[in-house]
């Protein structure tokens, strides 16, 4: 009998109800040293939770998350919130004992970042494991772009351009929710969602960015107040406005370790644009590029080849030897969405029973905090290029 890990998640709105997906179907499709348990879901409305528990697959209800720590069935402790709480809920949970798994962005701010990061790297003498939920690491076209790069594939790097386009808030009348309020959501587009895509590129090229200069924008300042408004959903609209704090756009230029360019772009202001995450990474002898509206597909481009027969061509990523892709379906039958947090709960699962620490880590997690921080910085400072710390 494999042993069994209770684990226990806090919120249960659009991030809650992907990571359910991966907890109830991870131990269906990979041979897993561990079988987690869905022990109990933390909400503020008993009634709600207790509705999206039963929905969801989840065995009990808590509407109190420091009882959630408590509890002995729990030693997974998965934090699905808005960022402004993800610093006290993970350093309890890391002091208690318990494993984390943490949303991105890490934290609202370096400071808390950091305690997070110093909280993780106290509990892993203490063989506690924790992990930042940069997501998009697991698409299996990445994980290969990834390896193409570490084994020199493209040579010397020397551009990286990197896009999330998204449009769901070009309309004017979307309403005030969560994401588009400082004090919750720390920053807009840059830590919803160019956090994705400083975490991609870093990834892929396995370097670490520098520095940055930087523009922000907020187009539409202010917004309607809606009841039971929450994350990407609107409500009821009161009749009254309120101020939109965080940025709409971001777009920034950077440098990366070893001296390569590199170029970010993070709006919900892209009409059209529904989950455009790119990424395009040219080197001496080589180039490979990604759309996540095309998820299944990675273009590589073999600089070293005669011109006659040289030029980008696709690849579908879902042979039994490409990244996760494997445990799935038959070659060409494709992944989505969903399966990016299948594969995150699996290799952490498969982190803490090895007793080795997952990736990213809070250090990672704190690295991508630096950079925001350094974009918010530049773009205050009329584009003054900035280090990152």
């Amino acid at each position: 009998m494999k042993p069994v890990i209770g684990v226990g998640m806090v919120g249960h709105a659009f991030m809650g109800r992907a990571h359910s997906q991966a907890w109830r179907s991870v131990a269906a499709f990979f041979d897993l040293p561990a079988v987690p348990s869905m022990a109990v879901l933390c909400g503020r409305s008993a009634e709600r939770t207790a509705a999206a528990a039963e929905e969801l697959g989840w065995a009990a209800v808590e509407t109190d998350w420091k009882q959630l720590v408590k509890r002995d069935d729990v030693q997974i402790v998965d934090i699905c919130t808005p960022g402004d709480s993800h610093a006290e809920i993970a350093i309890a949970a890391l002091t208690a004992g318990k494993h984390v798994l943490c949303e991105k962005p890490l934290a609202n701010s370096v400071a808390e970042a950091e305690a997070m990061a110093a909280a993780a790297r106290e509990a892993a003498t203490r063989g506690v494991r924790s992990m930042v939920a940069f997501n998009y690491r697991r698409v299996p076209a990445i994980a290969l772009a990834r390896r193409l790069v570490a084994e020199g594939r493209l040579g010397e790097l020397r551009h990286v351009r990197a896009q999330y386009l998204q449009d769901w808030i070009v309309d004017p009348d979307f309403p005030l929710v969560w994401r588009l309020q400082k004090e919750r959501a720390g920053s807009g587009a840059l830590g919803d969602i160019g956090a994705h895509i400083i975490d991609t590129a870093q990834f892929v090229t396995g370097r670490n960015l520098t520095g940055v200069s930087a523009l922000t924008e907020t187009f539409v300042k202010e917004r309607p107040l809606a009841e039971g408004s929450e994350g990407l959903a609107g409500g009821n609209r009161t009749g009254a406005t309120g101020t939109v704090d965080v940025d709409d756009a971001a777009l920034f230029i950077g440098r990366l370790e070893g001296g390569a360019l590199a170029s970010f772009e993070a709006t919900r202001f892209a009409a059209g644009r529904k989950n455009a995450l790119r990424i395009e990474v040219n080197g001496s002898e080589g180039s490979l590029a990604f759309d996540f509206e095309a998820m299944n597909e990675l273009w590589f481009h073999d600089h070293t080849l005669a011109g006659a027969e040289a030029g980008f061509r696709r690849i579908v990523v879902t042979e039994p030897d490409h990244p996760y892709a494997g445990a799935w379906w038959p070659p060409g039958h494709g992944l989505g969405y969903e399966h990016t947090f299948t594969h995150e709960v699996r290799d952490f699962l498969q982190a803490i029973t090895d007793g080795t620490d997952p990736e990213p880590s809070f250090d990672d997690g704190l690295r991508v905090q630096r950079v925001l921080a350094a974009v918010e910085a530049s773009a205050a400072g009329e584009s003054r290029w900035t280090a990152v710390e």
